[in-house]
């Protein structure tokens, strides 16, 4: 993998050690072409947290009143999207909105339908990928099966059960995983996904709280945060970038009250402004060029039970930078990169892939805590940056 001159990376699907134009042998046998290389695209979107610092009871509360109010009715519309399945269309997407506006803003009501949505479309596509995954543990539980007791695999194929214990075990198995994947077909088919808002492995740890080391009191602030909703995408052309989370350039944050909290609002227009300020210390610089300009900025704001912290994301889309041919981005040479446990180790390589100069290793160290390894990954990918530039 190598770091081209357009921001993006230099990948190709031949194993590290494998030499250019040559082939190799994949572990199931047979030979397969290395595939061409290519040059990825950079990244899409950004996103940068801050602390929600200096926050009164009073700004607390009135977080938790909004967060739990929009989330009941994100839970409720889950459920009106998850009933309509396959049959969805904009029409039923429009009543969803309209019904939600009444009870909170059009805006509000815009980003929990999108919210849901985007929900709903990622549990069918976990849903496809684990109906393929019963798939395959049947095919290779059928032909193990069917193998004599103690047939040898091949590189290719595994073989038979060692023993008739383990035969008989596996027959029972393989009627298990065909009832689940015929279950499985049958929703998929009919456009059922089951989605727990707060997560399901949270849901179930609700009956196991001695064994995850939970308090019943612990255990329901945890799921409260979880299906708390405070996200609000950006809109182009208004207000530094966001209408229903505002954040000035001074930190100053606020956010648009639904209807039924409106006499919680301190600020004019149905608005409550917090105490706490916000500066984002990563890509600050490019964030506020954003909001100057009025450009869409999406928020989030969400808390950490465990730490008794408030914190607010923000996030949005960059434009995609255009991706040189492989042949373009090589032709000054590339600085391919190895990660490694404790360094990265660079090279520098010509337009033929020949070294030139000595190999460089930026060293780091990742004990300590979680601040510390963080500061040591950042200094040796900042010191890497600056070599490759010089070069």
């Amino acid at each position: 993998m190598s770091r081209t001159a357009s921001g993006g990376v230099a990948a190709e699907t031949a194993p590290r050690h494998a030499a250019p134009g040559r082939t190799t042998r994949p572990p199931g046998g047979g030979v397969r072409p290395v595939a061409a290389p290519f040059v990825a695209a950079g990244p899409s979107g950004v996103a940068v947290r801050d602390r929600l610092k200096g926050l009164t009871a009073a700004d607390e509360r009135v977080l938790r009143l909004v967060g739990a109010h929009l989330g009941s009715l994100a839970a409720r519309d889950l459920k009106v999207r998850c009933g309509a399945g396959l049959d969805h269309d904009a029409d039923r997407w429009a009543a969803r909105k309209r019904e939600l506006t009444q009870v909170s803003s059009a805006r509000w009501a815009g980003s929990i339908t999108k919210a849901t949505h985007d929900q709903w479309a990622l549990a069918r596509r976990a849903q496809h990928a684990h109906v393929q995954g019963l798939e395959a543990g049947v095919r290779t539980l059928e032909h193990r099966l069917s193998l004599p007791i103690g047939a040898e695999g091949t590189r290719r194929a595994p073989g038979g059960y060692r023993s008739r214990r383990e035969w008989f075990h596996k027959s029972r198995r393989l009627g298990i995983l065909k009832d689940r994947l015929t279950r499985e077909r049958a929703d998929r088919d009919a456009g059922i996904v089951h989605v727990v808002r707060g997560g399901k492995k949270l849901a179930r740890t609700r009956h196991q709280l001695e064994n995850a080391g939970l308090t019943e009191r612990q255990w329901r602030q945890r799921w409260e945060a979880r299906r708390l909703f405070l996200a609000a995408d950006g809109e182009s052309g208004k207000r530094y970038g966001n209408e229903t989370i505002r954040l000035t350039p001074g930190g100053q944050v606020s956010l648009k009250l639904p209807a039924l909290l409106a006499h919680l609002a301190n600020a004019p227009h149905g608005r409550y402004v917090l105490t706490a300020r916000v500066a984002f210390r990563h890509r600050g610089a490019e964030w506020a060029d954003r909001i100057a300009a009025d450009r869409a900025v999406a928020y989030r704001i969400h808390h950490d039970p465990e730490r008794d912290r408030w914190y607010l994301t923000a996030s949005w889309q960059r434009t995609p930078a255009r991706t040189l041919p492989l042949q373009a981005a090589c032709a000054r040479g590339v600085i391919g990169v190895d990660t490694n446990a404790d360094h990265l180790a660079a090279y520098r390589l010509d337009p033929h892939g020949n070294p030139v100069g000595d190999p460089k290793r930026f060293g780091y160290d990742l004990s300590g805590t979680a601040d510390h390894r963080d500061a040591q990954v950042r200094h040796a990918i900042s010191r890497l940056l600056h070599w490759a530039k010089r070069c």
